[in-house]
């Protein structure tokens, strides 16, 4: 009896080992081992179902088990760079989950500790606004912040006279908005951009103290504060910083300053605007650089400059906010973006002024608010899910349509302008003559890359690529020096881009209102830009979307990696380079961007964060700056956090409304 329980324990063991072994293998080939998965529609238990709203004609709808399904040759120990950003960016992403605030309390007391001051009047009652519309980050405001900082160096009354009267001088292309007694009374210079603000401002006016609001109505932004111009206003700012457990708690009553109709109170600052259309902007945006930068520092190198935001192998952007900061890039692209060498609309000034503009360069002291466009219900624009299919249903194309804009064109200029580079080096015609440098597969070691420098794109061009212009526009003298160039495609709809797995967005004469329904959206958006957004700090690149340099240089190595070239046979040859495909990870991408889009980028977002604004921009124009705030401790709303934890801790998980699209 002894001897057959021993016996029955050595085949359970037995069993057992080799049921570990299995096991162990298994989990090998998933996560470490240098093996090629053959695997095909794989389904991801306990994520969103991704249908998309239509199947496109003829189409079988994919089963529900395969709505995650990919087909992925790449080595499962894969050593691209891409890898290791999107790991980096997960770190990111996890990190600023983890610290937002989730009670009142906690808030007050981070805004305490990063900005040295009490928050302003109204902070209680912004709180309680945000928190009713699930705000997800309560905290993520630093760009606010940032704009309003240097206007502490400023007299209130000197800032409150210049909101006042800007709008006054025709040519400076500015509109007034003037708020008394909680609500818009009067509008100057008004246009749908105005209107728009308007709107905006309606859910929480009722709450605001009176104050002007002058806003930019041009396409493009305005200040340049010099370098050590801003610095001490910077200085400035931290010496006033303090924490007083007496502050006032109510906004101060009965200045002077603000507007009136038929006002003669003389203008107490004159702007010093002056006019910059088609001059050079970098010699105004250098001014605004540190003396030690590329843009001003005449012994930098582009190779020094480019090694700060870029991966040598393959191009890659690796930090999104230097590649669009003009004290860094800017000597490289200065001839290669039409709003760097040859500008519409600007009207400039090196005096801090507070106008409040949809977008602007980083070297810029506009006071950014979110953009009009995301916020109109305008059906040429707007998120559309009609054609926005399942993943596995978009074609393998990247997508691209628009007009000529960016820049004033010209039959000597045209080929320079940012958009018109676009679309030639997608051209598969075009590009027949020219090589490109990507990152193809080292035959010797699975798994790993190396640059590849004579890549002919034309084929690969012509078979994944569906970017043009519909029409010309901004030529000057007119647009007949574009015949026989372009052969310009048909005009369609948003939703109808995303039929493509892969959608472009590039800048016009400004910023690209259409990001926000690109994120939203199934596909996978790509951005290049060298203009700064309000929701800049709520998008992480390589998580949330894929960036591009300013030169598109890298485009196709970003291509071949998420699309594949060639195939294993092809490994080693040295004119035909191979790509694994990795469709998983650029779905994987498209999905966080489109999941992150409906919890921080909806209408409501918009409004807590032109709420907070406007209430910190109040603060700066009030004659008692210093002697108010919100003062208390926060346990007074410890009873309304608790019963909306729920909603904090989901992260505003409701999408609301859909965000906007572009300015052409």
């Amino acid at each position: 009896m002894v001897a057959f329980d021993r016996g029955k324990r050595r085949l359970f063991l037995l069993l057992t080992a080799v049921a570990f072994i299995v096991l162990l293998t298994n989990i090998s080939l998933l996560s470490g081992t240098d093996v090629r998965t053959t695997i095909k529609h794989i389904p991801i238990p306990g994520q969103e179902t991704d249908t998309g709203q239509n199947a496109p004609p003829g189409s079988n709808q994919p089963k529900p088990e395969d709505h995650h399904s990919f087909v992925d040759n790449a080595a499962v120990n894969d050593n691209h760079p891409i890898v290791g950003y999107m790991k980096e960016a997960d770190e990111i992403w996890q990190a600023y989950e983890e610290e937002r605030s989730m009670t009142f309390k906690e808030t007050v007391s981070k805004y305490r500790r990063k900005y040295g001051r009490n928050p302003p009047p109204g902070f209680r009652d912004w709180y309680k606004f945000a928190r009713e519309r699930n705000v997800h980050n309560i905290d993520d405001f630093t760009q606010v912040m940032d704009d309003i900082r240097p206007f502490w160096g400023v007299e209130p009354a000197v800032i409150r006279s210049l909101a006042a009267h800007m709008h006054e001088d025709d040519q400076a292309g500015i509109s007034g908005i003037f708020i008394r007694d909680g609500r818009v009374w009067n509008t100057s210079r008004s246009s749908w951009r105005t209107e728009t603000l308007v709107e905006m401002l309606q859910p929480f006016v009722d709450k605001l103290p009176d104050m002007d609001i002058a806003m930019n109505r041009l396409d493009q932004p305005r200040v340049v504060v010099p370098w050590d111009d801003l610095q001490a206003l910077l200085k400035k700012e931290t010496a006033t910083r303090r924490i007083s457990p007496d502050t006032a708690t109510d906004w101060t009553t009965n200045m002077t300053g603000f507007w009136k109709v038929n006002d003669t109170n003389p203008i107490i600052t004159d702007p010093n605007f002056f006019p910059a259309h088609g001059k050079q902007y970098m010699e105004i945006a250098k001014e605004g650089c540190p003396p030690d930068s590329h843009a001003r520092d005449s012994e930098s190198t582009s190779s020094s400059a480019e090694a700060l935001y870029k991966d040598p192998n393959g191009g890659f952007v690796t930090n999104f906010n230097l590649s669009s900061d003009l004290c860094t890039v800017g000597p490289e692209i200065e001839d290669k973006h039409g709003f760097l060498f040859a500008p519409s609309s600007i009207v400039a000034s090196k005096s801090l002024l507070p106008i409040f503009g949809e977008c602007k360069v980083n070297v810029n002291n506009d006071i950014l608010f979110p953009a009009n466009m995301y916020y109109r219900d305008d059906e040429r624009y707007s998120y559309d899910g009609e054609y926005d299919y399942a993943w596995d249903d978009k074609k393998d194309t990247i997508m691209w349509r628009g007009v000529t804009s960016g820049g004033t064109n010209t039959a000597d200029n045209w080929e320079r302008m940012h958009r018109q580079r676009l679309v030639r080096l997608m051209n598969g015609t075009v590009m027949a003559d020219k090589d490109v440098r990507i990152l193809n597969e080292d035959p010797d070691h699975q798994g790993n890359y190396r640059n590849f420098n004579h890549f002919n794109s034309s084929k690969f061009a012509s078979a994944h690529s569906d970017v043009g212009f519909t029409e010309p526009a901004s030529c000057v003298p007119d647009c007949s020096f574009y015949d026989g160039i372009w052969s310009y495609k048909e005009m369609i709809t948003l939703s109808q881009q995303f039929r493509s797995k892969y959608v472009i967005d590039v800048d016009g004469h400004s910023f690209s209102g259409r990001w926000h329904a690109f994120v939203q959206s199934r596909s996978l958006g790509i951005k290049s830009t060298i203009f700064r957004e309000w929701h800049d700090s709520r998008l992480i690149p390589w998580r949330h979307f894929v960036p591009l340099d300013n030169r598109f240089d890298e485009i196709y190595s970003v291509l071949t990696y998420f699309i594949g070239l060639g195939s294993p046979s092809d490994a080693g040859n040295s004119d035909v380079p191979y790509v694994p495909r990795h469709d998983f990870e650029a779905r994987k991408l498209g999905r966080q961007g489109r999941e992150w889009a409906a919890k921080v980028l909806r209408k409501e977002d918009i409004e807590i964060y032109l709420y907070r604004l406007m209430i910190e921009y109040a603060r700066i124009i009030d004659d008692n700056r210093d002697r108010i705030g919100y003062s208390g401790d926060g346990s007074e709303l410890d009873k309304y956090d608790a019963e909306k934890s729920v909603s904090l801790s989901n992260g505003g998980i409701n999408a609301g409304h859909d965000g906007k699209a572009e300015h052409r």
